[in-house]
């Protein structure tokens, strides 16, 4: 190396600025303001050559940017929970009450059940049984509520199956399970006994009744009826033979003009002629029938003779809201196959329900519902279950065409 090129590396600060020697471009720093550091108009590790170097030679470095600094891999952090924001003029959301009432169970009535929850004075409550939940099940049944009113015929070709003890059983029980008002009117042409199987109140008929020129209130109508221990009342026939053989279909229509101001359900005890005057008013007005029938070979044919009767006659119609009723008026067991006897009214009719024989009932006094075995109460309680479900038909069949 020779002293000229020595000397050239050699720094001299009297030196033109362009034979200074090169001297390294600092590494980039951060800048001052992104990392907090008091800015000394020169970076860290520079050398200051202010007091060499004049001020107008000497340039400012570019401001430096630094990339943004990747964020450590982190769960993401979890949303605050937002409540709903109302709407200015809108509600908020509903309170559920009844989740937020712990409902209790209801107290066994029946068996093991019973005894544990009494034992335990009611510490230890088992529930209600399946068999008490689908009773109370029938029990809300029943319980539907109707609109106006509605009507069932109760009918029969053959005498002594049990027609009028199948209405007051029927009536009897809607009478004590609802709320609402329930009478049975003997339209029975033929010396009617419906009136002798409740407490006799009064001597008042049908007849009566129409021919009673103040009738405005429900008290005005009670005067001529009788009420049994179940509520339900009963409108008699006339006890003169010749007279009731003379009631008319008109009269059967005032009768049901006045009663179904006052009553929800009306049960109509028709009698077994079917071509009797009142028979036309009974069905053309009735929102369904309940057919009665043994459970014997001539019964069973009787009734079918009833269904063809009304489709031939224009009451086709009532058919499939026809529900047959087989009442047992001997004890034991029949020598007909009930099985087979229901799938045949089945294919024509909505329901078909077996009333078993029964002590009280066979005995052809008043019906006492409290009187009546297990079995029966339960079938009666069952078959007016099947009839109320027809109750909200009531209102569609009856409402008038629209007019457009």
């Amino acid at each position: 190396m020779t002293t000229d090129q020595t000397a050239s590396t050699t720094f001299d600060p009297e030196a033109p600025p362009w034979l200074r020697p090169q001297v390294p471009a600092p590494e980039p720093m951060p800048h001052p303001l992104a990392t907090g550091a008091v800015d000394h108009g020169f970076a860290p590790g520079e050398i200051d050559l202010s007091g060499i170097i004049p001020p107008t030679e000497i340039m400012a470095p570019p401001p430096v940017r630094m990339p943004p600094r990747a964020a450590p891999d982190a769960p993401p952090p979890r949303p605050a929970p937002q409540s709903p924001v109302l709407q200015p003029g809108r509600l908020g959301p509903a309170l559920d009450e009844v989740a937020l009432i712990r409902k209790a169970r209801r107290a066994p009535g029946h068996g093991w059940r019973r005894a544990v929850h009494t034992l335990t004075a009611g510490a230890v409550n088992p529930g209600e049984s399946p068999a008490e939940l689908e009773y109370r099940d029938l029990l809300e049944r029943v319980r539907q509520p109707v609109r106006g009113d509605y009507r069932i015929a109760v009918l029969s070709l053959k005498g002594g199956v049990g027609k009028t003890t199948t209405t007051v059983g029927l009536g009897s029980t809607f009478a004590s399970l609802r709320g609402d008002r329930v009478i049975a009117v003997d339209a029975n042409p033929d010396l009617g006994t419906l009136a002798q199987r409740v407490p006799s109140q009064t001597a008042s008929t049908v007849r009566d009744l129409l021919a009673d020129p103040v009738v405005a209130r429900y008290s005005d109508v009670r005067a001529h009826t009788s009420q049994a221990p179940s509520r339900l009342e009963v409108l008699a026939s006339e006890r003169d033979p010749a007279a009731a053989e003379a009631f008319s279909e008109a009269e059967y229509r005032g009768v049901m003009g006045i009663l179904q101001r006052f009553y929800n359900i009306i049960l109509t005890d028709a009698g077994t002629g079917m071509s009797h005057s009142a028979m036309r008013g009974v069905l053309d007005l009735a929102d369904a029938i309940v057919l009665v029938s043994s459970p014997a070979l001539d019964g069973a044919r009787s009734a079918g003779a009833t269904l063809d009767w009304l489709h031939g006659h224009g009451f086709g119609h009532l058919i499939p809201r026809c529900v047959v009723v087989l009442s047992a008026s001997r004890p034991g067991a029949s020598s007909i196959d009930i099985g087979n006897l229901t799938q045949h009214f089945l294919t024509r009719c909505r329901a078909v329900h077996t009333i078993a024989y029964d002590d009280h009932l066979a005995e052809g006094a008043d019906v006492d519902l409290d009187l009546l075995g297990k079995q029966a109460r339960r079938s009666f309680v069952e078959l007016a279950a099947t009839i109320a479900d027809d109750f909200g038909g009531t209102t569609l069949r009856r409402q008038p065409p629209f007019q457009g």
